[in-house]
């Protein structure tokens, strides 16, 4: 299948937070979110909301920055974060158990470029930048499965 694309314009953070909290129940194990952008451009505000709708009790989603991975168990699945901002090899993401995790978990991973050939060619890209007015967000979604076809498609409407 052809790589798709659709563009929305988040205007506030509170914007990029419910467009998570959206997306969150239709997620499955083995699903895959590659979240690009700027340092700044709305990852973690996007994986902290996606994350906190499906824990069953309220805790503290911190930025995996330096943990590396930060998991978490849901009524539905594991889910790993991941920040490979400060990876300098795909050997490491392999240490990690990263790719292990594309295949039973949900993963949302900050700096997808480190993963280089390892990236999931089923997996839903985001790519945030700033938009034109403050706290405004251009986020850019891309897949070429059609498991994401029917997600985004409600997105756009």
């Amino acid at each position: 299948m052809t790589r798709q694309s659709t563009t929305l314009f988040l205007s506030t953070p509170d914007e990029t937070a419910a467009l998570a909290r959206w997306i969150a129940p239709g997620l499955r194990p083995g699903d895959v979110l590659l979240l690009q952008g700027d340092i700044g451009a709305g990852k973690t505000h996007f994986a902290r909301a996606l994350i906190q709708s499906l824990l069953s009790e309220p805790e503290d989603v911190p930025s995996p920055t330096f943990t590396l991975v930060q998991t978490y168990e849901t009524p539905g699945s594991e889910i790993w974060h991941a920040d490979l901002y400060r990876l300098t090899s795909p050997d490491e993401v392999v240490e990690l158990g990263l790719t292990d995790a594309f295949e039973d978990a949900i993963c949302l991973v900050e700096w997808p470029d480190r993963l280089a050939e390892l990236a999931p060619q089923s997996a839903l890209r985001l790519d945030f930048s700033l938009g034109d007015t403050e706290g405004q967000r251009k986020l850019t979604l891309s897949w070429q499965t059609g498991r994401w076809t029917p997600l985004v498609q409600e997105i756009s409407q």
